[in-house]
């Protein structure tokens, strides 16, 4: 059984996660470059899931403090500032959580959303399917009537004032998970004076549905997975199918797609936990 080399995985994890002291992000500019290059970061540390963040690429390995002064806390204008700029495309997408995904990487994960290229349709489908809640399907119509609008106006809009804030953010995640509608922008309303404003997403992006609609399922699946891969360098397959959502005979049928390829070694030893490993050839002995 082949076994993982520890100290490669160690070192590309360095370089991937940019946690070198030479390699921290300080612009704007170096972020996108960072995105770009992973295809998918994570925003914050995320306990229990692996995978760079634009924090930790900015403000090392630690985590993320209370103090708003912090020097890694310009991450939080970064994003701010680059909402509905077309720089990046950023929302709530992998496992509900703050994720960054590039512009050329967008497309695949579009493939794989349960959208079919009619945004005034796609959505009645999905909540007569029960994969769509009535809050969600409301705050869905009340974007589609009314534009973008930001969380107060949205929640009037939907005539959801009387509903619980958990039942609001569900909604809102729901439909941020699946591509249906994104953050383009902050609004100075409510107590805090800041507020998302939403969009429908193929409305904001009207290119990303086009762009996604040659890549076929199989082909987008194998494309996140290569992409992750080569920023942790070994994973299990559980773990893939609890980031991506995806069953796990898809999980499955992907990683032996990419076995075949020789894209991935699976069956790996890890010297120090257990189970059998997915990992990149060069990190195996």
């Amino acid at each position: 059984m082949p076994t993982l080399n520890l100290e490669k995985l160690e070192k590309l994890r360095q370089r991937t996660f940019n946690l070198l002291p030479d390699r921290r992000l300080r612009t704007p500019e170096q972020a996108r470059q960072f995105v770009n290059e992973r295809g998918f970061v994570y925003f914050w540390p995320i306990k229990g899931m692996l995978l760079p963040t634009l924090w930790a690429a900015v403000a090392g390995d630690r985590p993320v403090p209370n103090e708003h002064d912090d020097p890694g806390m310009v991450t939080w204008g970064w994003k701010d500032d680059s909402l509905g700029k077309h720089i990046w495309y950023y929302g709530k997408i992998l496992r509900r959580k703050a994720t960054f995904i590039s512009l050329e990487v967008a497309p695949y994960f579009y493939a794989l959303s349960e959208n079919y290229g009619s945004p005034e349709e796609d959505y009645l489908l999905a909540y007569q399917e029960g994969r769509l809640t009535q809050a969600a399907k409301s705050v869905y119509e009340a974007l589609l009537d009314k534009g973008s609008l930001d969380t107060i106006s949205l929640r009037k809009e939907a005539r959801l004032l009387n509903a619980k804030e958990s039942v609001f953010n569900r909604a809102l995640e729901d439909l941020q998970k699946d591509f249906k509608i994104l953050p383009v922008g902050i609004a100075e309303v409510g107590a805090w004076k800041y507020a998302f404003r939403y969009e429908i997403t193929a409305r904001h992006m009207p290119e990303l549905p086009e762009q996604a609609r040659p890549i076929g399922e199989a082909q987008a699946r194998r494309k996140l997975v290569e992409l992750y891969l080569a920023s942790l360098g070994a994973t299990q397959t559980r773990d893939l199918a609890r980031l991506f959502g995806w069953p796990p005979d898809l999980t499955q049928r992907t990683v032996a797609g990419l076995v075949q390829s020789n894209t991935l070694i699976e069956h790996a030893s890890h010297p120090q936990a257990a189970g059998e490993w997915l990992a990149l050839p060069d990190l195996v002995e």
